[in-house]
């Protein structure tokens, strides 16, 4: 039987991506190999709880949920995730992952949305994007750009149109807390007339940067 490593299984509501808004269990797993600057789950980067796949599927059971979101961390870090990933879909959850972008998405369940990060230069982790990922995104998926600054912009605008991305899947473009002013990244949106979503995250203006939310 499968073991996974997690941080922490809760109920909340979905804070960023398209779905946001909607009751969701978040299965957290332990482990990272990136350390983006603006990281709000370091917290997730060692610890956890060795936990049976059969032990992680009860958990999110209890809760009775339509939609969940397998995160980190990088879950994809850990090779067990794939197999947590198809069991969810098999059990006919909405699934979707939360991945950074620097680990292959090719043995992803293709049932799975996966909401994959294009790391910025203000990431600090910018040379970790694995852009092969881009060729595997399918029309359900999402691509999300955290931006800090007004160069992270003009990079992710740059990557918007190199790669075709709004043609491929769904693109989200999204504040850095504390370092990105969100209204000004609306109207940069506006005036360049992007094919985005922007978005924020409900859940710390909901209950603040803390776990379990």
């Amino acid at each position: 039987m499968a073991q996974l490593r997690i941080t922490e299984i809760f109920y909340s509501l979905q804070g960023e991506s398209n779905s946001v808004g909607l009751p969701t269990v978040f299965v957290r797993l332990t482990g990272c190999p990136l350390r983006c600057g603006y990281c709000d789950t370091t917290y997730a980067f060692k610890g956890g709880e060795w936990m049976a796949l059969s032990t992680v599927l009860e958990r999110v059971a209890a809760y009775a949920p339509r939609y969940v979101t397998v995160t980190g961390g990088e879950p994809l870090a850990q090779e067990a995730c794939l197999e947590l990933l198809t069991a969810l879909c098999d059990t006919g959850y909405r699934v979707s992952l939360e991945t950074s972008g620097a680990l292959s998405i090719s043995r992803v369940d293709p049932r799975v949305v996966n909401v994959m990060d294009l790391k910025t230069p203000g990431s600090g982790e910018m040379t970790k994007n694995l852009f092969d990922n881009i060729d595997l995104l399918k029309p359900q998926d999402q691509v999300k750009f955290v931006i800090c600054d007004a160069a992270d912009y003009d990079w992710a605008c740059e990557q918007l149109r190199v790669w075709d991305l709004a043609n491929r899947c769904e693109v989200l473009f999204s504040p850095a807390l504390g370092q990105q002013d969100a209204t000004e990244l609306a109207e940069w949106i506006l005036r360049d007339r992007l094919p985005v979503r922007f978005q924020i995250q409900l859940h710390k203006y909901l209950w603040g940067d803390v776990s379990g939310k």
